[in-house]
């Protein structure tokens, strides 16, 4: 509701269009001066039409407070993402803050449009990874150009809520398609030659051996085997449980456990029995392990650890088979690597999308089909021309 003061000869109308980002209420005002020839009756009704027409100005975000895009996002990590988000959730937008501040940073909400948001998309799909990895060819990925305009839009949905704007201008911003390479993994055949090479591999290296096995059988993420402990292993059923998640945090001084990426991510898998056995033989390793150091050791129950118990730091699975790789000549690929590797030998087994989905963990169906798109059409096309044999036309 506009207040109105009289002036003079003038009138001062202000409006309260919410709170800014230092918590203080934002006053709009406006000063308007009658026509010295209007009536008495004229001056009040113009001067309720005025009136009228700035509160509305104000509300539809026409008239708002100068804060810059950036300085409002400072505020939008303080007031919801570092209380509402996930610690790497956080870490993940902070990373991206650089190349977004760079662009509409310096542009006031109340003039940022579609079309900056836009631009600023379009150019990052041209744009090269800033850590370097030649990773999609150098070029950043579909769902990175989505993380960015996700974080966007969410800060724009804080200021509408704010009432700092009326409208998100990121609704109707569009992602262009990007060509993305293939996921890289192993055939088969590589596979078993991985599997093999671990046969030879002596006992220092064996929960490697270990870790890489599992992570072809099971397909779990980096995260989710740093974080599996002995209790999360039913040895009557050679189920495996995912309860938990281990993560990297500078800022939070290193390893940290949190809940799985998505309520879905918490899952069983059985496991052959051939993998149980090969756990169970680490286990015993592991006990010599704790014998030796004695009152070093750290009870952390973890399955991957250190030498003291601690849990294994997440590049070590990784510098492990890189060296084996150069060691052996065998082509190396990522710990992810493994996953697309078990997502690929489930989808050419036949196995439905909704399975693969409940096994690798994914929010939805929809994303295992974005993932692993190509995969599902080679099945697909595979199992055509396997009726085509079947039923040969003469």
């Amino acid at each position: 509701m506009a207040t109105i003061t009289k002036r003079g000869n003038s009138y001062r109308i202000k409006v309260s269009c919410g709170y800014g980002t230092d918590g203080k209420q934002i006053i709009q005002s406006m000063t308007w001066k009658p026509d010295e020839k209007m009536t008495e009756r004229q001056v009040e009704k113009e001067l309720q039409r005025q009136s009228v027409l700035f509160e509305e100005a104000c509300m539809k975000g026409n008239v708002v407070a100068t804060v810059k895009f950036e300085d409002f996002a400072h505020q939008w990590f303080k007031e919801y993402a570092e209380i509402r988000l996930k610690q790497r959730t956080v870490e993940g937008y902070h990373q991206m803050e650089k190349r977004i501040y760079k662009a509409i940073g310096h542009i006031r909400l109340d003039k940022l449009t579609t079309r900056h948001i836009q631009k600023f998309i379009i150019d990052l799909c041209s744009a090269e990874r800033e850590d370097g990895r030649n990773r999609n060819g150098g070029k950043l990925s579909t769902k990175t150009i989505k993380l960015y305009k996700s974080m966007i839009s969410t800060i724009c949905d804080y200021a509408v809520k704010m009432q700092m704007i009326s409208v998100n201008p990121c609704r109707n911003v569009t992602i262009p398609k990007v060509i993305t390479p293939e996921k890289e993994f192993y055939s088969i055949e590589e596979a078993q030659q991985m599997l093999d090479l671990f046969q030879k591999e002596d006992s220092s290296n064996f929960k490697y051996v270990c870790f890489y096995t599992l992570a072809v059988y099971t397909g779990f993420r980096l995260g989710e085997l740093m974080g599996l402990e002995w209790k999360d292993i039913d040895l009557n059923t050679n189920v495996i449980s995912v309860n938990r998640t281990c993560l990297y945090s500078k800022a939070k001084g290193g390893l940290y456990t949190e809940t799985p990426k998505t309520a879905q991510s918490i899952r069983c898998l059985k496991v052959p029995q051939g993998v149980i056995d090969m756990l169970l033989k680490w286990k015993a390793l592991q006990n010599i392990q704790r014998q030796k150091v004695g009152s070093k050791w750290v009870e952390t129950d973890r399955i991957f650890t250190k030498w003291n118990g601690l849990t294994l730091d997440r590049s070590a699975p990784g510098y492990f088979y890189k060296k084996l790789c150069k060691r052996t000549g065998m082509r190396y690929v990522t710990n992810h690597s493994m996953r697309h590797l078990n997502a690929s030998l489930l989808i050419n087994a036949g196995v439905d999308v909704k399975t693969v989905q409940s096994c690798l963990g994914h929010s939805t169906a929809t994303t295992t089909l974005q993932i692993y798109a190509h995969t599902f059409q080679s099945a697909q096309a595979a199992a055509m021309e396997a009726v085509a044999e079947a039923l040969p036309l003469k």
